[in-house]
């Protein structure tokens, strides 16, 4: 029982930790894309142009895949996908294993 609730906690504590490290990068891309974009705008007259929001659009895209990563929402690869590909992989190194015996 010992072990189970180790592995429970483990388990929790790995959730726990992505879920500050997605927070943390969110806040990030927060402060420093709010700063970029002050800059732009106090510093040039014409300030709605696609190339100032370069930097907003692709680290965006990389906020949008951790975010995906981290709640675990995977469009293209399902919802159990990693759990099957885990499953295979084990069963291989199982059989594998059973060769050598």
């Amino acid at each position: 029982m010992e072990n189970f609730n180790k592995e429970k906690y483990n388990r929790a504590k790995k959730r726990v930790d992505e879920l500050k490290g997605f927070y943390i990068h969110s806040a990030i891309y927060v402060v420093i894309n709010t700063f970029i974009l002050i800059n732009i705008y106090l510093r040039l007259e014409s300030f709605w142009q696609w190339e100032h929001f370069i930097t907003l659009m692709a680290w965006g895209i990389g906020l949008l895949f951790h975010a995906s990563k981290t709640f675990g929402f995977n469009p293209l690869l399902g919802k159990d996908w990693e759990e099957r590909q885990i499953q295979k992989y084990m069963e291989e190194d199982k059989e594998e294993m059973n060769k050598y015996k």
